[in-house]
Formats: C-alpha cells, structure tokens, sequence
C-alpha cells in the first residue's frame, strides 16, 4: 500500500510567518503551497500571536495535515526577540496540538543541511534548492514562506528515522516530554 500524507512546514515569527505545504506519495513528495503571513503592520503583539494561531488553525482546517515540521527558534543575540519567536512557535504548535496533529521540531541548522547539504547555508540557496527540487517557477520576494517549505521537506527527508527532533503527538505527549516545565508551581 502506498503511504500518502500531507505535511505543512512553518517558520514562526512575529514580523512574517512563512509556511509551506507538501504532498507525500509513496516515497515521491509533491508541492502544494507556499504562502506567509504577513503581521508588520500590527503593533499589539498579543494580536499577531491571536493572527498566527488563527492562521494556522485555517491551515490545518483546509488542508488537513497529517504532520506539522515546524522550526525551532535559535539563539541569537537579542533576548526578547528570541523569547518572541519562542511565542510564535508556541501558538502555531498549540494549534496543531488542539487538532491532535503530531509536530516535529527542527533546528535551522539541521533543516539548511537536509536541504542543502549545509548547516550554514544562506536563505537564498536553500530557496534556489527548493525551486530546483520541487521544480517551482517562481521564489516569493520574502524567503519567509520558503523557510517553511523547508521545514517540510526536511520532515520528509527524515521520515521513519529515528530522533530527527522533537515530536509531539498531542498535549498529553508533550506534558510527558517536558514535566519540568509543565509541573512547575509558580
């Protein structure tokens, strides 16, 4: 039997949220989507997590992903950028979650090298890969949405092995995986 799923990747942020979707056939991927979600003319930070948790829930109600690849934040140099990706993430995986869709979560690095074959690879070429592999006609003028494409042909690069990153199934694995952070009394 021939195995058909459909992942949707994101790349969380507060500025823009690009996402991407892929059709899983066999061992063949084909390409859906790629879109972002543009959130630079809202000031009210608490409206553009509202927008990317609404925006992912339409996502997922249309589409009906099987799986969501979803990178994780890196650390840079800025503290309160970093604490608001690690929202963003936050309420794009608590979307996926609700819906019981099992997320996986892959560091930029490891997404650049199963694209490119580098960790350190710059948007530009992973967004050059992606255009050669899924044989797109066009790249978006924000590399935001081919991010989160990446994010799902990672996913799919890494099918059926094992510790590729962090997965969670639905909120009852996510609160086994992480008790320390769930149990904490305040």
């Amino acid at each position: 039997m021939v195995r058909e799923c459909i992942i949707l990747g994101i790349d969380p942020g507060t500025t823009i949220m690009g996402f991407g979707l892929i059709k899983v056939v066999g061992n063949q991927m084909q390409f859906m989507q790629l879109n972002e979600l543009d959130l630079k003319k809202y000031d009210d930070h608490y409206l553009k997590l509202k927008l990317i948790f609404e925006r992912t829930i339409e996502l997922i109600d249309t589409h009906n992903p099987d799986e969501i690849a979803i990178e994780a934040p890196f650390f840079g140099k800025n503290v309160q950028s970093m604490l608001k990706l690690g929202r963003a993430q936050g309420v794009a995986m608590a979307a996926g979650l609700s819906r019981e869709i099992p997320i996986t979560e892959y560091s930029p690095k490891k997404i650049k090298m199963a694209i490119t074959g580098n960790g350190n690879a710059s948007k530009e070429q992973v967004a050059k890969m992606l255009q050669n592999v899924l044989e797109l006609k066009m790249l978006p003028k924000n590399l935001d949405a081919t991010d989160g494409l990446a994010a799902a042909v990672c996913h799919f690069y890494n099918l059926g092995k094992e510790n590729v990153g962090k997965s969670y199934s639905g909120w009852t694995a996510f609160v086994k995986q992480n008790p320390k952070k769930v149990n904490r009394k305040s």
